[in-house]
């Protein structure tokens, strides 16, 4: 949390959502195996004592930790502490009995932030928490990594980030050399529910060039080096672990008269293991031609390039299957679908109901992901809309849209 972005940027990067496209007969993408765990913390401690020693250390201070927040964070059991029922409690409170002093005066709140600096870390993996996060205006919860004291340069990479005014919302981001603070990389997942209302599973799964997001087991958002707009990649090298709360900030905002103190946050257990190997489709880009087809089940044609002749805007469309350059589509782990060395793209990065879908070239962006499901839907995940055969044309020359998923077989496709 050296860095927070604004909320102009963290709205923009809800928008880079992504996920791939894996077969629909396969079910949804095969994730990386856990390999044995090589860090944990179940915090079983008792009622009201403090965190293993051997495991976390402590921020302290009211310095306002590059975000101009206002807490101050203290190594006090008032604010970290086992809860007995097997839970990790980091509790912000308002009010200042022993005289704090922040970067604004005397400290308004206190709070905590503990960290496995200097007594873990680990390149790459799977970084997990059961994590039931606090609610409010103003309140920012935390479970996120560093790659070392040189921030941006050994890189931060957001495990779990929320803001009070958004309670619904998980945010996962990195940062690194000229995409840090409000021009981090990231993407976003909304829920039904505040997430406060429950425990929640937050996690990446971290291999060389390729890091992947989930929120309860889903993934929402993954990224490689070709995401990051030509910057440096900075994420082969070991990172430890922070968990926090802080409260207001350059990005949340202060609280107001509608946030309630105390608020904790609930972490069950912190868990990191070794991976098998990364998610299928590590990132490099389908070779033109060397894909297979997409075909819908409305009338047996392939989704096709116009007479194979790929351009920027070129608009798809359905066509006899023939087994061209034309019609191979290749799936790429940075979520994209390409074919004749173009992506399947949402012109114009659009999220409504007939949003053409057309060739464009590969920017591994929201509007170029797309995931076909165990039930044949092949879904933008940002816009959360299918693609589709507009008008259910069953002639060759039908051209495709996004649409509401309806699970009629103009939405339905397969791979062969």
């Amino acid at each position: 949390m050296r860095k927070r972005r604004s909320l102009l940027a963290a709205l923009t990067t809800v928008l880079a959502l992504a996920t791939t496209l894996v077969t629909a007969t396969g079910g949804d993408r095969a994730e990386a195996a856990a390999g044995p765990v090589t860090w944990s913390d179940e915090f079983n401690g008792a009622a009201g004592t403090s965190v293993d020693s051997s495991k976390w250390k402590f921020d302290i201070g009211g310095g306002g930790w590059g975000n101009n927040e206002l807490q101050y964070y203290t190594n006090s059991t008032q604010n970290v502490y086992h809860d007995g029922k097997g839970n990790l409690a980091i509790t912000a409170r308002k009010g200042n009995p022993s005289n704090l002093q922040c970067h604004y005066g005397a400290c308004q709140y206190t709070s905590g932030r503990i960290l496995t600096a200097g007594k873990f870390s680990q390149a790459y993996g799977r970084f997990e928490a059961r994590i039931k996060i606090p609610k409010g205006q103003g309140i920012w919860p935390a479970f996120w990594m560093l790659g070392g004291n040189d921030w941006p340069n050994t890189g931060e990479i957001d495990i779990m980030e929320n803001v009070g005014k958004a309670p619904n919302t998980v945010h996962g981001t990195v940062h690194g050399p000229g995409y840090s603070g409000g021009g981090g990389i990231g993407g976003s997942r909304t829920i039904g529910a505040p997430l406060g209302d429950a425990f929640h599973t937050y996690r990446v799964d971290w291999s060389p060039n390729l890091i992947v997001w989930y929120l309860d087991g889903a993934e929402y958002f993954r990224l490689t080096p070709s995401g990051i707009r030509g910057n440096k990649w900075v994420y082969d090298h070991p990172f430890f672990m922070i968990l926090n709360v802080a409260v207001g900030g350059n990005w949340p905002g202060s609280p107001d008269a509608s946030t309630s103190f105390p608020q904790t946050m609930l972490v069950d257990y912190v868990r990191v293991s070794a991976t098998d190997q990364a998610p299928a489709n590590p990132g490099n880009p389908g070779t033109p031609g060397s894909g297979s087809v997409l075909k819908s089940k409305l009338n047996g044609r392939c989704i096709d390039i116009p007479g194979g002749k790929a351009a920027d805007g070129v608009r798809l469309q359905m066509y006899d299957c023939n087994g061209s350059a034309a019609q191979k589509w290749s799936v790429n782990g940075d979520g994209t679908v390409s074919a004749m060395g173009m992506c399947m793209d949402a012109a114009g990065a659009g999220t409504a109901n007939g949003t053409p879908i057309q060739l464009h070239p590969c920017k591994g962006n929201a509007a170029q992901q797309f995931r076909l499901n165990a039930a044949g839907d092949l879904v933008n995940p940002v816009s959360n809309r299918c693609v589709d055969v507009v008008d259910r044309n069953s002639a060759n020359g039908a051209r495709l849209q996004l649409w509401d998923c309806a699970g009629t077989p103009n939405q339905k496709w397969t791979r062969g």
